[in-house]
C-alpha cells in the first residue's frame, strides 16, 4: 500500500510542475471594420433569394468620389468593444418570401462573423432596398404575348 501512496504523490508533483510551466500569452488582436464588413457581405450574398447588395446614400457618394469597397458595399458595421451590430442593405429577387430570406441572411451573417472573428454579434439588421425582376422571365412573357 505504501507504494501506491508514493505513486500518487509523485503523479501530483508532476501535474503541479506541468501547470507551472504553462505560460499565458496575452495578445491584442484588432479586427478592422472593413474586414468584418467583407465577411458579412460575402455571407449575405450567398443566401438564396438575395439579388445583390445596395449602397446607402453616403456610401454611394463615397464610391462616386473614388472610395471603392467592392465586397463590403451595402454593409454598415458598428463595433462596441467585442460586440458588433451589422446593418445590411440588400435587393431581393422577385417572388421570394422576404421574411424567410431575411432570416436566412441574419443567421448566415451572424454565424460567419462570430466563427471567423470571435466577436459577439448583437444584431443583424436586414434592410430590403428593392426587388429585382428576372429579365429572362420578362423576355419569355413578352415572346408569349406576341405569339
Amino acid at each position: 500500500m505504501s507504494d501506491k501512496k508514493e505513486k500518487t504523490k509523485v503523479e501530483e508533483e508532476v501535474v503541479e510542475q506541468n501547470n507551472e510551466e504553462k505560460v499565458e500569452i496575452a495578445t491584442n488582436l484588432n479586427i478592422s471594420e472593413d474586414v468584418i464588413g467583407i465577411i458579412a457581405g460575402l455571407a449575405a450574398s450567398e443566401v438564396e433569394g438575395i439579388a445583390g447588395m445596395t449602397l446607402g446614400f453616403v456610401d454611394g457618394i463615397n464610391q462616386i468620389l473614388g472610395s471603392s469597397k467592392k465586397y463590403s458595399k451595402g454593409v454598415k458595421i458598428e463595433l462596441d468593444g467585442k460586440k458588433v451590430t451589422v446593418d445590411i442593405f440588400v435587393n431581393v429577387k422577385y417572388g421570394v418570401r422576404i421574411p424567410d430570406v431575411a432570416w436566412a441572411a441574419q443567421t448566415a451573417v451572424k454565424n460567419a462573423v462570430e466563427n471567423m472573428t470571435g466577436l459577439e454579434v448583437v444584431a443583424v439588421n436586414i434592410n430590403v432596398q428593392g426587388i429585382i425582376f428576372d429579365k429572362t422571365e420578362d423576355k419569355k412573357e413578352e415572346e408569349q404575348e406576341q405569339e
